[in-house]
């Protein structure tokens, strides 16, 4: 399964998507800050799930419809950072879509991710993302997951990656740096975290446009039971601490 992750950069990357997807075989394809007011039903051989609503550059989730069918998206409203509730308000920073993989015969999640901007700490984020995990999971409980796209966390990975590894989950960085605009600011800023898939890879590509690189994951179903909690009352949950 290959799946992109791109933050298009207020849309300015649109042009690129039907190459993108073409050139890699792509399954799914998740995208952040897009406008939503000027998105194609279809990219290539990608139909569109759904988008959020709520703000003009919002976030999409596109999957190949020969090989999945979508049966629920939804969108999240995130607690906002500082830069949201003055400036430029976000309100939603995540949608996932449950699709049934004909393929594998199985069904799965998958999401796009926008964290708050570099003016909020890192604490937030680290609280978006563990609000995220438990949304997804109650999107699809127990079900293969995969949340990727852009996390703008710069520094202290290691602290973040022991985090969701405590959660049963994996954080997987790509091969190299995704973000390289700003003197201070370079890094891995576009990430997978995943629960019951095996990532064989997660590849920066070149870059576009955008000031993000896109970021190809290729996954495969993994053991599910090894990475769920199980809670007293016998329902399963995920267990992230901020």
């Amino acid at each position: 399964m290959k799946i992109i992750s791109y933050n298009l950069r207020k849309h300015s990357a649109s042009g690129e998507l039907v190459a993108l997807c073409e050139r890699y075989g792509v399954d799914v394809l998740c995208l952040q800050e897009l406008d939503t007011q000027d998105m194609p039903p279809a990219i290539g051989e990608l139909k569109l799930a759904d988008s959020t609503t709520r703000n003009r550059l919002g976030l999409a989730v596109y999957y190949r419809h020969d090989r999945f069918e979508a049966l629920e998206t939804r969108t999240f409203s995130l607690k906002k950072s500082l830069h949201d509730r003055i400036l430029t308000p976000a309100h939603e920073r995540l949608i996932g879509t449950r699709l049934y993989d004909r393929e594998g015969q199985r069904e799965l999640i998958v999401a796009s991710f926008h964290a708050a901007p570099l003016t909020a700490l890192n604490s937030l984020r680290r609280h978006q993302i563990h609000s995220a995990l438990g949304e997804l999971w109650q999107l699809g409980p127990g079900l293969p997951t995969i949340m990727v796209g852009d996390y703008n966390y710069p520094v202290f990975k290691e602290n973040l990656t022991n985090k969701v590894r405590e959660a049963g989950y994996d954080l997987t960085l790509s091969d190299k740096r995704t973000y390289t605009r700003y003197k201070f600011f370079r890094g891995h800023f576009d990430l997978a975290t995943s629960v019951g898939l095996d990532i064989e890879s997660v590849e920066t590509l070149p870059r576009g446009t955008s000031d993000h690189m896109p970021i190809l994951v290729t996954a495969a179903y993994g053991s599910d039971a090894a990475a769920l909690r199980t809670s007293a009352s016998g329902a399963v949950t995920p267990d992230f601490i901020i």
